[in-house]
């Protein structure tokens, strides 16, 4: 599937990578900031599965990427 990434498609991809980043840093920092244990426990839950997004995110990009 990832052979047959268009362009626009791929550049989608690394728009959502690149906001994905984005969460994943915001998250890491609020997360030192906020003093509630539960919005803690929800900040390091949205960084876990961020970090994940953030593979798989890249595993597709760099399959995708073939020369033209």
């Amino acid at each position: 599937m990832a052979d047959n990434l268009a362009l626009h498609e791929r550049l989608e991809l690394h728009e959502i990578l690149t906001f994905k980043n984005l969460c994943l840093t915001k998250a890491t920092t609020m997360k030192g900031l906020v003093g509630c244990e539960q919005l803690k426990d929800i900040l390091s839950d949205d960084v876990k599965a961020g970090k994940q997004h953030i593979k798989q995110l890249s595993n597709l990009l760099e399959k995708g990427d073939v020369s033209q």
